[in-house]
């Protein structure tokens, strides 16, 4: 995908922003707002996912675990901050950890961190790691490693996919206070700072990292990899989880067809597969070798209506098309009623979600009467989408025909996902698209601010901005709830989002395995957590 630049302005203050390039698209990643209290703090051993088909109890060690993923592309990377798509995410899954995670529940909690702490202001955040932790090579996990990673992420002159989440940290001013323990000060106030640190692309590395030959302390360990096709990974016999992970090998290969996922699943030739199409779902059921994992989520589909842009840079023009829209069609025609309904909103699993809104629905007479107010009332317009994720390409054609019941002329453009994320992404004035679930502020800081990488309907609402400055720093959560829902009734009457459902995730596998587990998080197969699957014995 196209770099991004953008230039701060005085108003963004409270979210620096600074040139990137090779910015890749993250599609992993949620949050969870901190309250100031007591920080983070875990156990050393995690307890282990729960089965979906069968009991963890009756897992075999050994044998290889071959998982289809969605895309793939001569672009696909093993460096563990770069990476943008489903393939990059999976093979990153398994190479590294974070110093944080998202349980199934989408839970904050500590990975390689034994604890993540703020002061009383949230403007400096104290990690203590866990002991005993050592890299594929044998080296142990220390605070150089996790200092090295931060300013490799941050490095002003090759920012990486993480860099825009934690823009605003001091990195002149880190400290190594011994080999397990690093304060981290932050240039402003950021309650929900060590949630950036769940992300997939924040895999913490060792000093002097090669990303051609990858080490991590990851459950696997790297063995051969082909850009596009497929990655070999063997079990990493001193994982610091007890009994974890329980296959020899995973074998990622890519198919960037929907279809021949699918055979190949039906046909053996994979044990899993990630983003089942869902009118797929039935005839999956139907077969007694085979599992289907179907979670809601926090993940939604989005059209996105640029409102600097004609004609979408008239609020009336906004409003009706969000007006025109069938949420429920959307639901049942392009989703195959896998999905919840959706208000426009994002953060749908923040405690701050502005639920009592009311829920938005079709009307056909007060969008022609806006459209005609503005002057529009035959409007045409190029609505642009791509098969990258599971409802985008139908969820289109579901726009553009209620859209005709207000006499707009939307006329779907397909193309590739390399082309919809490529160079005009972000200058679509209308175009489709797909996130997972995150936060209400963690979203935010990633589309719908001036300074945000990927804004891609150019939202810049100054009030907004201040709203929502505000929230991050605020540690009551009363205050932080009411500052949120403010900003979010702006976006309501006024954004360029259309949201119609939040949807759930579907993936499949044989019924032999067990380990996988349903969650919230939007990512496919428990978040490609692979190192808690084994074959039933």
């Amino acid at each position: 995908m196209a770099a991004t630049s953008r230039t701060r302005t005085p108003h963004e203050a409270g979210f620096p922003a600074f040139s990137r390039r090779d910015m890749l698209r993250a599609t992993f990643a949620g949050a969870v707002v901190l309250g100031i209290g007591g920080g983070l703090a875990g156990c050393t051993t995690p307890a282990k996912p729960g089965a979906a088909a069968a009991s963890t109890d009756n897992i075999k060690r050994g044998g290889s675990l071959r998982v289809g993923v969605s895309g793939g592309s001569a672009k696909d990377t093993l460096d563990a901050h770069r990476g943008g798509f489903n393939p990059d995410t999976a093979r990153a899954m398994q190479l590294y950890d974070r110093l944080m995670r998202f349980t199934p529940d989408f839970m904050l909690e500590p990975e390689l961190a034994e604890s993540f702490e703020p002061n009383s202001r949230a403007d400096e955040w104290t990690v203590r790691l866990r002991k005993g932790v050592t890299f594929h090579d044998g080296a142990p996990l220390t605070a150089d490693d996790v200092i090295f990673t931060i300013k490799r992420i941050l490095d002003p002159k090759d920012p990486k996919v993480g860099a825009s989440g934690i823009s605003y940290l001091d990195v002149a001013k880190m400290q190594k206070v011994d080999d397990l323990t690093i304060k981290l000060p932050l240039t402003v106030r950021n309650v929900g700072f060590a949630e950036q640190f769940a992300q997939y692309f924040m895999g913490v590395v060792p000093v002097g990292y090669d990303p051609a030959k990858p080490v991590g302390t990851g459950p696997f360990k790297f063995k051969s990899f082909t850009p596009g096709q497929q990655s070999v990974f063997t079990r990493n016999d001193n994982y610091w989880r007890d009994n974890e992970p329980y296959v020899d090998e995973v074998v990622i290969i890519d198919f960037p067809d929907d279809t021949a996922r699918v055979n190949a699943l039906l046909g053996g030739q994979v044990d899993a597969i990630a983003n089942l199409p869902q009118n797929q779902i039935a005839a999956v059921q139907g077969n007694p070798a085979l599992a289907v994992l179907n979670a809601p989520t926090g993940a939604w589909l989005a059209f996105t209506m640029r409102v600097d842009a004609a004609p979408f840079d008239d609020v009336r023009v906004r409003q009706a098309m969000r007006l025109l829209t069938n949420r429920q069609d959307v639901i049942t025609q392009a989703l195959n009623g896998q999905a919840t309904l959706g208000n426009d909103l994002y953060g749908r699993y923040d405690a701050a979600y502005a639920s009592d809104l009311a829920q938005r629905e079709q009307d056909i007479d007060q969008a022609k009467s806006l459209l005609k107010q503005a002057g529009r009332s035959d409007l045409q317009a190029e609505l642009v989408t791509a098969p990258s994720f599971q409802g985008m390409v139908e969820g289109a054609g579901v726009l553009a025909q209620n859209a005709t019941e207000a006499g707009v002329d939307l006329k779907i453009r397909k193309v590739d996902g390399g082309t919809l994320y490529g160079d005009n992404w972000l200058k679509w004035p209308l175009a489709a698209d797909y996130w997972v679930s995150r936060s209400y502020l963690s979203q935010a800081a990633l589309s719908s601010l001036p300074s945000s990488p990927w804004n891609e309907t150019h939202w810049n609402d100054p009030t907004y901005i201040k709203l929502v400055q505000e929230a991050q720093g605020q540690p009551d959560d009363d205050k932080r709830t009411e500052l949120l829902q403010a900003a979010q009734k702006i976006e309501y009457d006024q954004g360029g989002y259309i949201i119609p459902a939040f949807t759930n995730q579907t993936d499949a596998y044989v019924a032999k395995l067990a380990g996988f587990e349903k969650s919230k998080t939007g990512t496919a197969l428990n978040n490609f957590t692979l190192r808690s699957v084994g074959f039933v014995a």
